[in-house]
């Protein structure tokens, strides 16, 4: 197997131990060498995809059974291939599993500009939602407001917005969101909720400030809101038998890339032997781009 790996983020704790001594690398793109005689879904030439968290990208080839990977068409730009298997399928389901949404409504998240976030703003855009974005406050704002703005967002907020009356603006051209997407937690998540809805959802995917999710009373009982969570990875265990949601969903991302409508994050290329600058580099904060190991 060959083609590009990313290192995994510090932020974030995950229940997925491989046993050791084990490969490092959730994402990645290679192509099909050979194949057994036995193998029906895939041929030598073919791109594929980790289908589960824990194959191991960090390496040059492989062996593995046909059902740990996914076929993609080598159609589409390798970066956006590489980057496919999680930030693009968790914002999908994000936006489409938890509320029923039509165009016009609205979306809040806080770390829009990571992968996610990057892949939710490009999919409502396309599917005709409008997105408020919460950013943290640094140094290169107005650069990080310019790229998320390219990439559709219709408004990019600061955390220390999020409890300002000018807020109040904002919903004169847009309706409140019902859905919020959380991947910080802490303060940050408390006042984004305060702008969901009555009887909306909150889907909480990440915790990357380390905080707890704290939540008024009064948004329960006066306002009735959902909370919920969402993982990837248990996504994918509870639809293993289920390959017509898993192929729906990877080719509706697919010809969104086609069309240009979804686009690979800010990446930086990095060799596979400079790969602790890529570790060094995604550990430091306001960091938007994905490190990409090259094999």
């Amino acid at each position: 197997m060959s083609g590009t790996g990313r290192p995994q983020p510090s932020c974030r704790t995950y229940p997925v131990l491989s046993p050791l001594p084990a490969v490092g690398g959730n994402e990645g793109v290679g192509e099909v060498l050979e194949v057994g005689h036995r193998v029906t879904t895939l041929k030598p030439g073919d791109w594929v995809i980790p289908a589960n968290a824990g194959l191991g990208t960090w390496r040059t080839q492989g062996v593995f059974p046909e059902e740990m990977l996914l076929k993609v068409p080598s159609d589409i730009p390798v970066l956006c291939a590489a980057t496919l298997s999680v930030n693009p399928c968790t914002a999908f389901r994000l936006l489409a599993d938890f509320e029923s949404l039509v165009p016009g409504d609205s979306v809040i998240q806080n770390a829009a500009n990571s992968g996610v976030g990057q892949a939710v703003i490009q999919i409502a855009k396309a599917s005709g939602i409008k997105t408020i974005n919460v950013v943290r406050d640094r140094p290169d704002l107005p650069k990080l407001m310019e790229r998320l703005m390219t990439l559709g967002a219709d408004h990019i907020i600061t955390e220390e917005m999020l409890r300002k009356p000018e807020m109040k603006d904002i919903f004169k051209s847009i309706p409140k969101p019902r859905l919020a997407l959380n991947c910080v937690g802490g303060k940050s998540t408390t006042e984004m909720l305060r702008h969901l809805q009555p009887k909306g959802t909150m889907v909480t995917y990440g915790g990357m400030a380390k905080q707890p999710v704290m939540v008024p009373v009064s948004a329960f009982i006066f306002r009735d809101v959902r909370l919920r969570g969402f993982w990837m990875t248990q996504w994918r265990k509870d639809h293993a038998q289920d390959q017509e949601s898993v192929a729906a969903m990877m080719d509706a991302l697919c010809q969104l890339i086609r069309r240009g409508q979804l686009t690979a994050p800010a990446c930086t290329e990095v060799p596979l032997q400079d790969y602790r600058a890529a570790l060094e580099a995604s550990m430091k904060p306001f960091v938007s781009s994905k490190q990409i190991l090259l094999l």
